[in-house]
């Protein structure tokens, strides 16, 4: 038995789902019914690259909901990008292009821990819990410290405006790695 609540939220989802399994069995593997044509993608050219940026997504209330995030690179440059609510701080890094070299190789997978950040003590301690998928991958970082977080594991929230967040001075890069081997054997 389902909350009186949640019933009237799921039941057209699962009449949508039965709809679609319908459609499965009529149309074979493609999921349409025999004659119909392919349904147009929501994302014309996007393809198989991951999820659509935050900004991108309907509903985006414009300025109100948008939050300063600044960071500061491994150089001592300061950047500051307006985020919003529920983004990453990998994807606010990413979509607003700031110059931080290797940042987020893996593209939020928690697959590596370039987007290693570091927070002062006050703004750390109000982040969400860390996962231990999320310390296993900070057991890899450089510069590791107590206030180290994942900036693909951060959810930009109001609080956070006006936050600064520290990328470590020392990073493990294999591309650098290797760009260097390079030039010593030429």
């Amino acid at each position: 038995m389902l909350p009186q609540g949640f019933s009237g939220i799921a039941r057209p989802l699962l009449s949508r789902a039965a709809g679609q399994r319908a459609a499965w069995a009529l149309g074979g593997f493609f999921g349409r019914a025999v004659g119909s044509p392919a349904p147009a993608s929501p994302h014309p050219g996007r393809g198989f690259r991951g999820t659509p940026r935050l900004q991108d997504a309907p509903g985006d209330t414009g300025s109100a909901d948008r939050v300063t995030i600044n960071f500061i690179n491994r150089d001592g440059e300061k950047f500051s990008a307006t985020a919003k609510e529920g983004e990453s701080l990998l994807e606010v890094v990413v979509n607003q292009n700031l110059s931080i070299d290797g940042f987020g190789a893996c593209e939020g997978a928690l697959a590596c821990s370039t987007c290693h950040l570091i927070f002062d003590d006050r703004a750390f301690q109000q982040l969400d819990p860390v996962t231990p998928e999320e310390l296993d991958m900070l057991d890899l970082a450089y510069g590791l410290t107590d206030t180290s977080r994942l900036g693909c594991q951060v959810r930009v929230k109001k609080w956070m405006d006006g936050l600064t967040a520290q990328v470590p001075v020392e990073v493990s890069d294999i591309r650098k790695e290797l760009e260097v081997e390079k030039q010593s054997k030429q």
